[in-house]
């Protein structure tokens, strides 16, 4: 589904999260409501428990809201089931995560050829091969996670984000397992790699500078976005 001209990329509409056990309900997210345009970057901020990486992962859509509706260019997550969720995630979304998420039996050449092989990308290689080079890595194709310093790693997971060209980028504290020198290159790193491509940008922080580079910050304070 295109997107009509100035209409939202991203739009969260009044979602609301809670769980229940038998000690009784926790409300983790209460009536979140904003809208994101194309090229846009937002930060999504707030203290730990407050449910910052739970509403990320409801704008995925790999969590479903108690209430409420989130729509990627368009179309709402949840109006569809979860192999058609996933389809949309494979053409619209790129997801970078704090703990890299790579696979470990494959290379970093492999690991950026995935989500190409898997969309039937017959240029998956050379594609893959070009993305590397962009993010500093043409001497590290045939390397395997376990022999890739963290920051390498994180370049990776970053090639492997933008190589599909995503509408959305989803970043999910993208340096907390960085050390500081290495997390400013890796942001700077996706920061220019975003606006290349005129990504729209959601990134989960605890870092007051990264989330300063964002164009918008939402905070989240007790599971709602503070005034």
């Amino acid at each position: 589904m295109s997107n009509p001209p100035g209409a939202a990329l991203v739009s969260v509409e009044h979602v609301f999260k809670s769980v229940s056990d038998s000690t009784g309900t926790l409300d983790i997210l209460r009536d979140i409501d904003f809208t994101l345009a194309a090229r846009e970057t937002a930060a999504i901020v707030g203290a730990s428990g407050s449910g910052k990486s739970t509403l990320l992962s409801i704008i995925a859509g790999l969590d479903t809201p108690s209430r409420g509706t989130v729509r990627i260019a368009g179309q709402d997550l949840f109006a569809i089931d979860e192999d058609q969720r996933a389809a949309l995630r494979a053409q619209k979304v790129g997801f970078v995560f704090q703990s890299f998420q790579l696979m470990g039996n494959l290379t970093a050449l492999e690991n950026v050829m995935l989500p190409l092989e898997l969309a039937g990308r017959r240029d998956a290689r050379a594609a893959a091969t070009e993305m590397l080079a962009r993010v500093g890595l043409s001497e590290r194709l045939s390397h395997y996670p376990r022999v890739l310093s963290g920051g390498e790693q994180q370049r990776v997971a970053l090639a492997r984000a933008f190589v599909v060209q995503p509408a959305v980028l989803l970043a999910d504290e993208p340096t907390g397992s960085l050390d500081f020198a290495t997390g400013e290159k890796v942001m700077e790193l996706m920061f220019d790699l975003n606006r290349e491509q005129g990504t729209t940008l959601v990134l989960v922080t605890h870092d007051r500078a990264i989330a300063a580079q964002c164009e918008r910050r939402i905070t989240i304070e007790a599971g709602r976005v503070a005034a």
